[in-house]
């Protein structure tokens, strides 16, 4: 893979990477329902969320085995850490998009049985247009090594804005995507099971699934503009950026699953988001004149979240318990 860009991964450990990729893919379509309509349970969705976990930790793991044997301790020390920081930062900024993802299903009042297929289908798109844009991530920076500044200065106003506009809800009514979208498609009245298209009396027409769908797919696209910047501050190494992107993206499903019912509880995560960018931004228009170290950028990231995890739910309690609901 030439990017011009310093990479230790062999044409074998991609294709042995997006192997593996398919074959879960395929497991989830095949083996494990994923063609069939079901609500997905806390249970099987937690499931999930620690198998993804896991797979990413024992990724991490193979990667220090490998370079330690092949290129010395201190160089499998820095990769596996580039991997487990970027990992986190993108798993991180990823909640963020399932924020959107609960917005989009209570607006279109999609039932719980019919959200599996087409996240799938949303992690499928996503996954497409990340490689892309880290190629092209990778490419630029490998020929312009001043982007990452602008990269840097595009993640510190990006979380600024969050910060401003945390707690300000998007009117999909208003949304311009939407409008075309109703404007230039026969669209039925009510959901077709998980049908994208259906056709009536000889016509083809659009579902409300379909609409659902472009936009899971537009929202990714959207924060992979933040988040793919975003790993740059890390490494620039394709590798690490695509394998850590992709675990995170094949973990969010499940995150969803697990967390949408009570997304609300969390609050304060946007205001821990938007700091976390504000933090690897800052750290890239400081790299001329500071390091940090990745251990640092790992700590700081993680701690970010961690509290903004804690005191959503110990603020969140209060107003629960205020409500006055029978248990």
């Amino acid at each position: 893979m030439t990017t011009g860009v310093d990479s230790f991964a062999s044409g074998p450990m991609w294709a042995g990477f997006i192997a593996f990729v398919l074959g879960m893919l395929a497991l989830d379509l095949f083996v494990f329902g994923g063609r069939k309509a079901h609500r997905v349970s806390v249970r099987e969705a937690l499931a999930w969320v620690i198998a993804w976990v896991c797979l990413a930790l024992a990724f991490a793991g193979l990667l220090w085995w490998h370079l330690h044997g092949t290129q010395g301790a201190e160089v499998a020390q820095r990769k596996t850490l580039e991997f487990l920081a970027g990992y986190l930062i993108e798993q991180s900024l990823s909640i963020d998009n399932m924020f959107v993802f609960v917005m989009i299903f209570s607006y279109f009042a999609v039932p719980p049985e019919l959200q599996r297929r087409v996240l799938l289908y949303g992690v499928l798109g996503a996954i497409v247009m990340r490689a892309g844009m880290i190629l092209a991530g990778v490419w630029l920076v490998s020929e312009f090594a001043w982007v990452l500044y602008v990269f840097g200065a595009f993640l510190v106003i990006t979380g600024i804005k969050m910060l401003i506009f945390a707690d300000h809800e998007p009117d999909l009514e208003k949304n311009p995507l939407l409008r075309w979208l109703r404007r230039h498609l026969r669209i039925t009245p009510g959901f077709h099971g998980e049908s994208f298209f259906v056709r009536q009396d000889g016509v083809l027409w659009a579902t409300p699934m379909f609409l659902v769908l472009i936009l899971i797919e537009a929202s990714d696209l959207v924060f992979a503009v933040d988040s793919i910047p975003a790993i740059f501050a890390v490494t620039t190494d394709p590798f690490i950026v695509f394998t850590s992107n992709i675990f995170a993206i094949m973990g969010l499903r499940a995150l969803y699953f697990l967390l949408a019912d009570m997304a609300d509880r969390f609050h304060l995560l946007k205001y821990g988001l938007a700091l976390v960018l504000v933090f690897i931004g800052g750290k890239m228009l400081a790299a001329p004149w500071f390091h940090t170290p990745i251990q640092w950028s790992l700590a700081i990231v993680a701690t970010t979240i961690l509290i903004s995890v804690v005191a959503s739910l110990a603020l969140s309690k209060p107003q629960a318990t205020a409500t006055g609901e029978a248990p």
